[in-house]
């Protein structure tokens, strides 16, 4: 009864020395956090609490695993089983490794946002150094997936083998592999290419297949391009390389925009460009650098007035060509309601005709015509 209760003593010895260590290191983990926060909060730098942010977590799963590699060695279990238990908590420790290293790289990110923060309303640069963060900092986290993937692999004592047997089937693994994984590759080249040349940047306004709206975000195969109405169009990398789309926010913010009204030709157009000038300088959202106001068409009926003013970015230009169209056809409803489009027509009575083609019938005019002698009437009709 007693050897087989000592049988059992060593197993559970060996349970709790590693579940107190665990323990241990995260009570220990809970409290260096802890400390570190309050102290990095009396403090003006971003770094400390930036850095704290990103590696707390990972810092609770890497302590633990530290502990149990270290109490492993002596702790009183078979001797197979303590070698597949270090073994996996030194994959775990190596993932938390690579987890830590991700995190350097939001670190990046949040000093280099901090740095370069945007929202004004011609924030390029910013923008730029952002879209650039975005797409190797994603691309910095395939890699150490990547790398970490190979040296987990290399514990394995098949993995010399294995690495012979890819090895040899290479060439013929190689072209598969490169045909199928194609559309990923290429998708991932046009991410570098944008993150070099930059086409396109995070909240820039563009137009792809007639949607326009703005990019809210970019990743290593694809971009979401948020529409006006809230809906997301999701855009392959290699087509904002190959395709052309139109960037309303290349260089600049700022934006031309045009208004086209439709007037009679009885318009007074030195009028009609007065009141333009007066709705631009009561409206804050004309930059006052551009306007102008032109008769750009005619057509049998009407003549095209095309109004012409800039905005500091797209939203303002938007807004200000819907008040300026509403504002003029007001103007035009309200004071020169004869300058309205209209339709012209002739309208010739029975009895016109008659007398055109050898006098009136006879016994007077027709049933409902003007009396003997009245002119033909000419009318214009209103639109």
């Amino acid at each position: 009864m007693f050897d087989g209760l000592s049988s059992w003593q060593g197993p559970v010895t060996a349970i709790i020395e590693l579940v107190v260590a665990a323990l241990a290191a995260l009570v220990a983990h809970g409290l260096v956090y802890s400390l570190a926060v309050r102290a990095a909060r009396r403090t003006t730098s971003t770094l400390d609490e930036s850095f704290l942010e990103h590696t707390r977590q990972p810092a609770r799963f890497l302590a633990p695993l530290l502990a149990l590699f270290i109490v492993l060695p002596v702790a009183a279990i078979d001797a197979e089983l303590r070698g597949a238990l270090r073994h996996l908590v030194g994959l775990g420790i190596i993932t938390c490794i690579a987890w830590m290293v991700v995190s350097v790289s939001w670190i990046v990110d949040d000093l280099l946002v901090d740095r370069y923060r945007t929202g004004g309303p011609d924030d390029l640069h910013a923008r730029s150094v952002e879209t650039q963060i975005a797409i190797l900092r994603r691309l910095f986290v395939v890699a150490i997936s990547v790398i970490t993937l190979a040296i987990g692999l290399l514990t394995f004592p098949e993995a010399q083998s294995l690495g012979a047997s890819i090895l040899a089937s290479a060439g013929v693994a190689g072209i598969v592999i490169g045909v199928a994984a194609r559309p990923v590759i290429s998708n991932l080249l046009a991410g570098v290419q944008i993150a070099l040349t930059q086409p396109i940047r995070l909240e820039d306004v563009v137009v792809i297949d007639g949607e326009w709206g703005r990019i809210e975000e970019i990743t290593t195969t694809y971009v979401v391009v948020r529409i006006w109405d809230l809906r997301r169009l999701i855009v392959p990398l290699t087509t904002i390389i190959e395709q052309p789309i139109e960037n309303w926010t290349r260089t600049k913010a700022e934006i031309l925009g045009t208004v086209e009204v439709h007037a009679d030709y009885r318009v007074p157009v030195d009028d009609v460009r007065a009141e333009l000038k007066r709705v631009l300088d009561d409206s804050n959202l004309w930059d006052g650098k551009a306007w102008g106001l032109q008769v750009t068409d005619s057509t049998e009926r009407t003549m095209t007035l095309r109004a012409l003013m800039s905005a500091p970015d797209s939203g303002a230009a938007w807004d200000l060509r819907c008040l300026v169209r509403e504002r003029l056809i007001g103007y035009l409803r309200e004071h020169h309601a004869d300058a309205l489009p209209r339709l012209r027509a002739e309208i010739e009575d029975a009895d016109a005709r008659v007398s055109d083609r050898g006098g009136p019938a006879r016994g007077g005019p027709a049933r409902g015509g003007p009396a003997r002698g009245g002119p033909a009437t000419n009318a214009d009709h209103a639109a």
